[in-house]
């Protein structure tokens, strides 16, 4: 059974030594639950990957609590040259929910970067995960606490019930409140690239930088280029299938999409089918009349809540048994809503109907 302990400083401190000993830790950040090891210890980094069921390719975020720690890490003089950049921005962002890519220095396992010579780091903002940083005194590295495909914890609820037997602790530190994973910024490229969308968006990092770049069209194609399985990708969340719930989830987007999900859903519940739906708030009501189980997002012009709202959403369709899971696409294509798209997008795998 894995422990689950409260956010007091003895905790703290019992989970600080967990990890220093090579253990395994969920904890919260502001973004969802992470599942932290020891960054610099790969025997802990091996056994965080096998906990997750977690392939190789894919690297981990390394948390840690001062700007200093970046600079011992990285492989590159972070003060000069076009890695300057990375202070400047730590400085607008950190504490919070933005990863930054740069060159890895030789104390990271490779283990921790999918055997790439980048490496992703950040600080984040939730006390919790900063009072483990500081009580630890190491980087962590840092995936979502889940199996991996599933969709994010936001709860510690969500941590057991994927991980519970499969890891030492849980801090559960209640809900998280962005929702969705940070910003991944490759800081190496020659123009700053988003490689995952997140709460510090696009639109955020242009006031700070002359260029920002997105890898891939993420306002309309539905995977990033960097998405065959077998190959390392140079951050976490880049799969084309990712965020998943167990049921098949059918994504539908375009003008008609409410429409046509609506004839579906219907066809489908009159064939016995038990169906789950997913929609913003204002449309919920338009299924009301079938025998469908219904997720609401919130409103739809509120995308900070519906952020907080995705995962925990999937999770609570998948326990309640249905077969198949249809969601109503976002309309919103900057700031928070490319990211709210990316992950219904990897959530559906591949199934998307444009209408």
């Amino acid at each position: 059974m894995t422990d689950v302990l409260d956010t007091s400083a003895e905790s703290i401190a019992r989970a600080a030594e967990c990890l220093r000993r090579g253990g395994l830790v969920a904890f919260p950040t502001e973004t969802v639950y992470g599942l932290g090891a020891h960054a610099l210890d790969a025997d802990a980094v091996r056994r965080l990957f096998a906990a997750k069921a977690r392939p190789a390719t894919d690297p981990l975020i390394v948390h840690v609590s001062a700007w200093e720690d970046v600079e011992e890490l990285v492989g590159e003089d972070l003060l000069t040259g076009p890695y300057s950049r990375a202070r400047r921005l730590a400085a607008c962002f950190w504490p919070g929910p933005l990863t930054l890519v740069l060159p890895r220095g030789v104390r990271i396992p490779r283990e921790v970067t999918a055997g790439l010579d980048t490496a992703g780091v950040r600080i984040p903002a939730h006390p919790v995960a900063r009072a483990l940083l500081e009580a630890a005194r190491i980087p962590i590295a840092a995936p979502s606490a889940n199996l991996f495909s599933r969709p994010s914890p936001t709860l510690a609820a969500h941590v057991l019930q994927d991980l519970d037997g499969r890891i030492d602790m849980v801090i559960d530190g209640g809900a998280t409140n962005v929702g969705v994973e940070s910003t991944v910024l490759d800081l190496t490229a020659d123009v700053p690239t988003i490689l995952r969308p997140g709460a510090v968006t696009r639109e955020m990092l242009e006031q700070y930088l002359p260029t920002v770049a997105v890898g891939g069209d993420l306002k309309a194609a539905p995977y990033h280029p960097y998405h065959s399985e077998g190959t390392a990708t140079p951050s976490p969340g880049m799969l084309a299938k990712h965020y998943s719930p167990r049921a098949p989830l059918t994504l539908y987007e375009g003008p008609h999409a409410l429409e046509r999900m609506v004839g579906v859903v219907s066809g489908s519940a009159e064939r016995g089918q038990l169906v789950g739906v997913l929609v913003p708030r204002e449309h919920a009501a338009r299924f009301e009349d079938l025998p469908v189980r219904v997720e609401d997002l919130g409103p739809a012009d509120d995308l900070r809540t519906m952020a907080t709202r995705l995962y925990a959403a999937l999770r609570e369709l998948d326990a309640s048994g249905v077969d198949a899971i249809f969601a109503l696409g976002i309309d919103a294509t900057e700031g928070l809503g490319t990211a709210l798209r990316d992950r219904l997008r990897r959530a559906a795998a591949g199934r998307i109907i444009s209408t």
